[in-house]
């Protein structure tokens, strides 16, 4: 059977009668080296459970259903929330501690913190509506826990004349606020790089709906609360 035209054109090597030139990175170039590297997936933000969420599945469920005899699982508290609060009164003044301040509580909770505003103008404090007075940072699921852990076991032995904290700082529906005076305490801060030195606000949010549950859940966290001893938290 005689070739058509588009074939003959075809072998000859395209149009143009020009063989068609080998693909990039053919046999013996740099392309195949290349190639045949693997290909990772995309990377995750992290692998598996955090070790207090799942001591808290694992042990903590239990110990407070048992303790307090919930008939519901779902009475069992468990943590919503934790918030990091930065207030700064000369933010609009000093910009740049203002930045400092955002970056360095980046560096702390792994998330990017938002700047907060006055929502409303006092003119004692020379204070105007929409002027940047601090910064924040929300974290839940696995960035809470891994914040918690980190400050339960690296920050808190870090913090000087270290006493125990409050156990009296919940405010009646189960929520937890206490306030720390440096944040030098967290490893994760550069101390040369640190410009005025602050405290931050932190709140640990729960369902509990209760202070007495609220207290018993963080207490088997290990949390360190005044004149008592710590719980030891066994996580393989």
């Amino acid at each position: 059977m005689a070739e058509t035209k588009q074939q003959k054109t075809a072998a000859k090597g395209g149009k143009g009668g020009k063989p068609d030139a080998p693909a990039k990175g053919g046999k013996g170039g740099k392309g195949d080296k290349v190639a045949a590297l693997p290909v990772d997936a995309a990377p995750k933000v992290a692998e598996g459970k955090p070790r207090l969420q799942a001591y808290y599945e694992t042990t903590i469920r239990a110990r407070l259903v048992k303790q307090f005899g919930l008939k519901n699982p779902n009475q069992t508290p468990r943590l919503t929330k934790i918030v990091l609060n930065v207030g700064m009164g000369d933010a609009s003044k000093n910009p740049k501690q203002l930045e400092a301040a955002l970056e360095e509580l980046a560096a702390i909770s792994g998330q990017r913190p938002v700047t907060t505003r006055a929502k409303k103008a006092i003119a004692n404090f020379g204070l105007r509506e929409g002027m940047p007075v601090g910064c924040s940072v929300t974290l839940r699921g696995a960035r809470m826990y891994e914040f918690l852990d980190r400050f339960i076991t690296l920050a808190v032995p870090r913090i000087r004349d270290f006493r125990g904290l409050p156990n009296r700082s919940f405010d009646g529906r189960g929520n937890y606020t206490f306030g720390i005076k440096e944040q030098m305490i967290f490893p994760e801060v550069d101390f040369d790089k640190v410009e005025k030195v602050h405290g931050m606000d932190i709140t640990i949010v729960t369902t509990a709906g209760r202070d007495d549950l609220a207290m018993a859940l963080l207490r088997e966290f290990g949390w360190p609360f005044r004149n008592e001893t710590p719980l030891r938290v066994a996580v393989a």
